[in-house]
């Protein structure tokens, strides 16, 4: 996992232990407004683009899930 992906996380929604939940969506830590942030600084850090069809709850559910998608959107190119 990457800490620049926790540090922007931490920034979103301090509340929530990102190292553990997979639920972040499902249990509403990060709510839409939060997501589309999340969206914006993700694109800006890691220099990829998030397509809407990858904006679902699969994919930002933890941070995990959100650095395979991250890694997957790079490689993809």
């Amino acid at each position: 996992m990457d800490e620049r992906l926790l540090e922007i996380l931490e920034d979103i929604q301090p509340e929530a232990d990102y190292e553990t939940c997979t639920t972040l969506i499902d249990d509403h830590y990060l709510n839409s407004l939060a997501i589309i942030s999340l969206v914006a600084e993700l694109e800006e850090e890691f220099d990829i683009t998030i397509p809407t069809v990858e904006i679902i709850p699969e994919n930002f559910n933890s941070a995990e899930a959100m650095w395979n998608m991250i890694t997957r959107l790079q490689e993809e190119g």
